[in-house]
């Protein structure tokens, strides 16, 4: 049994965010029914690659251990089934733009609340639904540039860069994840539930670390620095012989480790480089130091010698390698079932280990399933089908 083993989710969110916090909570035993519109989560189609089923990897990743259902809330039939479901849901997840749930009568201060007082409600938007930009939509690659991250990545001379990855709704999934956890926690003390306003704006500010707190310090606008750090000395990446490494040291200390383990003891004692202040100010001749001293190493080798002696140092691995290393496998990070491969759950627990449980659903594999179990009688379930609030297939 996982950690949430009785916690039930009804997720009507697509895409990115939504998807990812609610995988989060499926993962670890929370029954999560996804609610897909007539034309199903647009992920699905985000692709290539895709699998025999003509499903994108995008959908894929981050949809496991979920039931789909189809269903049209733009059909009176359809509301009437998600309230059904929201009977006994222990949290509401959905990322429509503000103001749509409440024109169908489903705001949660009006409509939800008053029904079900123990639900917890986590709305996730680009904006959230007042001030200046309120209501307006947000993606991933806007809200980089709109928070500042685009502008602290990249190298110096070249520009903002966007991240390579969607961190902005990967973090606004992981915060939202964590949001509903402390609602529920609080739920457990006073008996109800409430609302989480969660935006991708916000979750994308917060983000900013240590660039934010350099600005309200020194009042100076953070730059892009490629890969090093703006507030240490070394980190950064080097090239040897046989690969690029990473070099990530903290503090005195480990310089000093570092400048013996590499045969340059001296380093340490250059007044230019005793402390931490000292190698930020005269970055370019540290990196020339260091350079010189790891251009005809094996960088594999090097790496893993440093840090068997505790030396934060790594090889820049492709995501392939990654995958495939040791290490990964050794910490389940890569998990199958049925043909179905993905990311594992980083969650670790002693007694109650997540996992994946579920593939990721076809496109209302479900719906008969779910709504048998909810009391829905075989006749109701082709009433509402023939409305067409049960979509068996998508719309194109």
């Amino acid at each position: 049994m996982g950690a949430l083993d009785g916690l039930k989710v009804v997720d009507l969110s697509r895409v990115l965010g939504g998807p990812y916090c609610t995988m989060i909570l499926a993962d670890h035993g929370a029954d999560v029914i996804k609610l897909e519109p007539p034309q199903g989560d647009e992920t699905r189609d985000w692709g290539p690659p895709f699998d025999a089923d003509q499903t994108a990897s995008y959908f894929i990743g981050v949809n496991r251990n979920k039931r789909s259902v189809g269903l049209d809330l733009g059909k009176g039939e359809g509301r009437a089934v998600l309230l059904a479901l929201l009977a006994d849901a222990d949290v509401l997840v959905e990322n429509f733009k503000p103001g749509a749930m409440e024109r169908w009568g489903l705001g949660y201060a009006a409509d939800l609340a008053p029904r079900f007082s123990r639900l917890v409600h986590c709305r996730i938007s680009g904006f959230g639904a007042d001030g200046p930009l309120g209501g307006m939509p947000g993606y991933d690659a806007i809200l980089q540039a709109m928070t500042g991250l685009m502008s602290v990545n990249g190298e110096p001379a070249g520009g903002a860069v966007r991240l390579g990855t969607p961190v902005v709704d990967l973090a606004t999934g992981l915060f939202s994840a964590v949001g509903i956890l402390m609602a529920l926690h609080e739920r457990a003390r006073s008996g109800r539930g409430q609302f989480l306003d969660m935006t991708l704006y916000d979750c994308g500010l917060a983000l900013l670390h240590p660039q934010a707190a350099n600005f309200f310090l020194n009042g100076r606008r953070p730059v892009p620095l490629g890969n090093a750090h703006p507030n240490i000395a070394p980190y950064e990446k080097y090239r040897t012989r046989t690969c690029e490494i990473f070099v990530a040291i903290g503090n005195d200390g480990q310089f000093a480790k570092l400048a013996r383990e590499i045969g340059r003891a001296e380093l340490a004692t250059d007044p230019r480089f005793l402390t931490n202040a000292e190698r930020v100010a005269n970055r370019p001749a540290l990196m020339e130091a260091l350079g010189a001293c790891f251009g005809s190493e094996d960088g594999y080798a090097l790496a893993t010698r440093l840090l068997a002696a505790g030396l934060p140092v790594g090889p820049v691995l492709a995501v392939d390698e990654a995958a495939q290393a040791p290490h990964t496998a050794h910490r389940a990070m890569v998990t199958e079932l049925d043909g179905y491969r993905g990311l594992g759950t980083p969650i670790k627990f002693s007694r109650t280990p997540g996992g994946t449980r579920l593939k990721p659903p076809a496109f209302a594999a479900d719906t008969e399933a779910v709504l048998a179990e909810y009391g829905f009688a075989p006749e109701s379930v082709a009433k509402i089908r023939a409305s067409g609030a049960l979509p068996g297939r998508r719309r194109k």
